[in-house]
């Protein structure tokens, strides 16, 4: 699939091997190749192209490369005529063995060839004879030794200048979540809640188990970890250092938890006195669907900036900005809300109007949960709640302003409360009826006025929510005359097709409770009604 949508790459017949298209470019200079088991993708063969690596060798899922194949690889490779064949390598037994066993193979067939293993697990204390794992501080390796390759250094320098960049990144990786090998049952068992520190990335367990703790929690345990001088595999880091940040989606995490865990990252590190100069978010090793991130650092001057930001044809290779992000203007002000009135100025219609909106507050308030109920049947169980924030929000705003006697002045000042604190699409509903609503009664009270408003209020509503009377909306209340028409306009709404709003997506037979939207217009119009006829309006 990567190869049928991707016009610069290639398959190897009879291998598992991807190679660029365009392999006589490649003449005269260093040829790159990788790989490692599948179940890593976008790695490796997504890092591909121009300035990036030559070609990849998959094995079977978390599987090495057979040797055959490899070899295959170094062998087309060469007689391309490229000048000689640069291993990148995962430090892995099987990757080591099936690596240099098709090294060893081409070496004694004339090809120049050389290897750098890449092992930059920060996870253990203490190492053990085989060493720190090769994770996704990989791909920073293939970009730096592609950009050098595509310069037409030599074989021995980029070795030489690719071995010391990689003393100088680490990766740590965290995860809510095993993975599961296609047929196989999921290899390891993590209790729901719990979390497991520094693990692999072919589902071996890590070195930690601990509870869920939030993203602030979480990146500053790996960052500490990392960077923690008494681990043997720590990675040295001071303040004043230059870094390139990798956060790695490991598998199944969200755009939005990426996000999250990045913007963490940058401002630790810069809390640190550490200068972020580029950030890569996404996915670039994966280990199947695991539900984690492994978070890369790689330490940089400005030679390896001006490799790392060279350009490349690889498919998996973001889009990255070439300046520093540290330091930047990242934020800027909104522009100042203009008023047209600031004064409240109280009038004969004040104290009415105000004990109305107490009235309607309180009941929405006493709703809360019936409001709810409803909208669980056809919604998401939010509206009684949405419209408790409204109705906090005006008792709030009542406690600290007069009510202003314009009519049209209040509808105004509504309009822009449960525009900021409502939210969800009854907030814009009720705001765009109160804003419209507000025009006729600027200076005016009378009946006529009030007719009109409503009228402009239901129209706007109509118009940019595309509901009409009959749909099963709010909407269907709006217009009622009476109080009795509003009341049993809600009853009806049991027996109505949504044909907007969320509830239009919900099958018909989950549709047998009137509309949620409709009852809160009909509370609103009743503590209305009662408040006016109470003191004789």
């Amino acid at each position: 699939g990567l190869v049928r949508s991707s016009d610069g790459l290639v398959l190897l017949n009879g291998h598992r091997v991807v190679l660029r298209s365009d392999l006589s470019n490649l003449k005269g200079k260093v040829a790159l190749l990788s790989g490692g088991g599948s179940g890593h993708e976008p790695a490796h063969a997504g890092f591909i192209g121009v300035g990036m690596l030559s070609g990849a060798v998959a094995g079977a899922v978390f599987a090495s490369p057979p040797p055959g194949s490899i070899l295959a690889a170094i062998v087309t490779l060469w007689q391309a005529g490229v000048s000689g064949v640069l291993l990148v390598v995962k430090n892995y037994t099987g990757d080591r063995l099936n690596f240099g066993l098709a090294a060893e193979q081409a070496r004694a067939q004339g090809v120049a060839i050389d290897m750098v293993m890449v092992a930059d697990d920060c996870a253990f204390g203490q190492t053990s004879k085989a060493g720190r794992r090769g994770l996704c501080g990989t791909v920073f390796v293939h970009k730096v030794a592609g950009a050098l390759a595509e310069e037409g250094c030599s074989l021995e320098t980029i070795v030489s200048r690719v071995t010391k960049a990689v003393k100088g990144i680490g990766t740590l990786g965290v995860s809510l979540s095993p993975c599961s090998v296609p047929g196989c049952l999921p290899s390891f068992q993590l209790p729901a809640g719990e979390m497991e520190l520094g693990l692999g990335i072919h589902g071996e367990p890590g070195i930690k188990r601990s509870k869920v703790a939030s993203a602030d929690e979480v990146v500053k345990t790996m960052l500490n970890h990392m960077v923690d001088p008494s681990s043997q595999s720590h990675l040295p880091l001071n303040a004043g250092d230059s870094v390139v940040l990798c956060m790695n989606n490991l598998g199944s995490l969200s755009n939005l938890e990426m996000s999250v865990v990045t913007g963490v990252a940058i401002r630790l590190l810069e809390e640190r006195g550490v200068f972020v100069a580029r950030v890569m978010s996404g996915s670039f090793m994966t280990s199947l669907e695991m539900a984690g991130v492994s978070l890369s650092l790689m330490h940089v001057d400005q030679e390896i900036l001006r490799l790392f930001d060279a350009k490349t044809t690889a498919p998996a290779w973001p889009n990255l900005s070439s300046t520093s992000l540290s330091g930047r203007r990242w934020s800027t002000e909104p522009a100042k809300r203009v008023s047209e009135e600031t004064m409240h100025i109280p009038g004969p219609l004040s104290a009415v109007m105000q004990k109305a909106l107490e009235a309607i507050s309180l009941s929405l308030l006493e709703h809360q949960e019936e409001l709810n109920g409803l909208d669980r049947a056809a919604g998401d169980g939010d509206c009684g709640s949405t419209h408790a924030l409204a109705a906090r929000a005006i008792q709030e705003w009542l406690q600290g302003h007069q009510v202003p006697g314009c009519p049209g002045q209040l509808l105004s000042t509504l309009a822009g409360l449960v525009q900021d604190k409502m939210g969800g699409s009854s907030g814009a509903l009720y705001s765009l009826f109160l804003t419209a609503a507000a025009v006729p009664l600027k200076g005016q009270s009378d009946p006529a006025a009030w007719a009109k408003a409503l009228q402009a209020g239901t129209e706007a509503m109509k118009r940019y929510g595309g509901a009409e009377p009959g749909d099963r909306t709010m909407v269907s209340l709006t217009l009622s005359g009476t109080l009795c028409e509003a009341e049993l306009g809600a009853e009806s709404t049991r027996y109505l097709t949504a044909k907007a709003g969320r509830a239009s997506y919900v099958g018909t037979d989950h549709q047998t409770l009137p509309d949620p939207g409709a009852v809160a217009i009909a509370v609103i119009l009743k503590v209305v009604c009662e408040t006016l006829s109470g003191i004789g309006h």
